[in-house]
């Protein structure tokens, strides 16, 4: 199978030597990460079975989570000497880290390499947000991205195993109230829980000024609770919008390095105009264009997703490195990153973190 660059999936070899003298994280196939998603934690408030078995998973001891300096420290050299221009806080559930306010303020202070600050956003369940949202935004978060799974409270209850629906609607709410726009609302749709909910969803977004994400199930959950026979695709969900509203697609030279394809939504009898964007990580992955970066709540550098191995930073920084060599183990890191996924190559090997270890 090919991927977006348009070469055949294989390991990608690290030289060290042939990398050029540049700050950013450039790799070997010409991409630079920009874009840093930080998880803050590995805890959360729900069990969603995309995400975790029912009994939940074994959290990270408090003494391996990296500390609010850490964090700061590794925002600082990401922004100030690698070109993050980006930085997403995720968990986990990033609204279970209570000094959450504080990094989004430190990372708000600094300066990128263009004389801006950082663009700062959070994906999040929204559970605390109505408790929060202001004070984020006050610290300097622009813009969330809300798991929302279900339009209604009892598909809610059967996808996250927690009865906690009208919370997540309010904390969205409190979000766009706060100026947290544009509201983005992510939807993951699994054969016999919610595969029938895309039209409602898509209403439920549409009528309170949202956008809705849908995103194809990827590998990274329970184990056997992925199947690519019975992912529900790209093309299934625009099948099963089509028949319920007009729909204009979005060039695709406006996407960008965004992972999300787009459609117009003209308005209808029932529902005011709007866009939305399917996620399809599987089925048209866009490898070719991504610009990120991850670290994860214990401190490990990861190029993908999916990547099959991590550079530890933790450590360094526990035992006297320098920012600088921080940063250079950064760019050698990303330098190895490899040319796609590979969700769909025979050798494929499943991710052993699961996706709340990683971080969104």
């Amino acid at each position: 199978m090919s991927i977006a660059l348009n070469m055949p999936l294989m390991q990608a070899r690290l030289d060290p030597a042939k990398r050029p003298d540049v700050p950013v994280l450039l790799d070997q196939f010409g991409r630079v990460a920009r874009d840093l998603r930080i998880s803050v934690t590995d805890r959360c408030n729900l069990r969603c079975q995309y995400c975790m078995p029912a009994e939940g998973v074994e959290f990270s001891s408090p003494d391996r989570i990296l500390t609010d300096d850490e964090i700061k420290r590794m925002i600082h050299i990401g922004v100030q000497q690698c070109g993050i221009e980006k930085i997403r806080f995720t968990g986990g559930e990033p609204l279970m880290r209570r000094s959450l306010e504080e990094l989004v303020s430190y990372a708000a202070s600094l300066c990128t390499w263009k004389g801006t600050r950082p663009d700062l956003s959070m994906t999040t369940n929204g559970l605390g947000l109505t408790h929060r949202a202001e004070a984020l935004a006050r610290a300097g978060l622009q813009r969330v991205n809300i798991s929302m799974d279900s339009a209604t409270r009892q598909g809610y209850r059967m996808m996250t195993r927690r009865d906690r629906f009208d919370d997540a609607v309010q904390g969205a709410a409190a979000a766009a109230q706060a100026g947290l726009r544009p509201v983005k609302l992510n939807a993951l749709l699994m054969p016999g829980v919610n595969e029938d909910q895309a039209p409602e969803l898509l209403r439920h977004a549409l009528r309170n000024g949202y956008e809705l994400r849908f995103i194809e199930f990827m590998p990274l959950g329970p184990r056997g609770s992925w199947k690519c026979e019975d992912m529900i695709t790209r093309d299934d969900i625009l099948d099963t919008l089509r028949p319920h509203f007009d729909l204009a697609h979005r060039s695709d030279r406006e996407r960008g390095a965004s992972p999300a394809e787009e459609w117009d939504v003209m308005s209808g009898a029932d529902h005011p105009g709007g866009r939305f964007g399917i996620i399809a990580s599987v089925t048209r992955p866009f490898c070719g264009e991504c610009d990120r970066t991850r670290l994860t709540a214990d401190g490990n550098i990861r190029t993908c997703l999916f990547a099959r191995s991590e550079t530890d930073v933790r450590t360094m920084m526990r035992t006297g490195a320098t920012d600088e060599d921080i940063a250079q183990t950064w760019r050698l890191a990303m330098w190895g990153k490899q040319p796609g996924h590979g969700i769909n190559d025979p050798d494929f090997l499943k991710p052993r973190r699961p996706m709340s270890a990683i971080g969104g």
